[in-house]
């Protein structure tokens, strides 16, 4: 049980010395990060629609 403490506590000390970003930084990360999913989820699909449009073609299914 000791061992469980001594971590804990080292673990309080530690997050002590973390660098927390501001309330106006994890709003604007937290933008980017949806902006950047968005324009992958839309990258992605156009090339799944001209690959499926390319195999219909290819195929001959209707």
């Amino acid at each position: 049980m000791s061992r469980l403490s001594n971590y804990i506590l080292e673990t309080k000390e530690e997050m002590k010395h973390v660098s927390w970003p501001t309330t106006r930084q994890t709003y604007l990360f937290t933008a980017l990060v949806i902006v950047i999913s968005i324009g992958v989820a839309v990258y992605l699909g156009f090339f799944d629609y001209l690959f499926s449009l390319g195999l219909k073609s290819i195929v001959g299914i209707y």
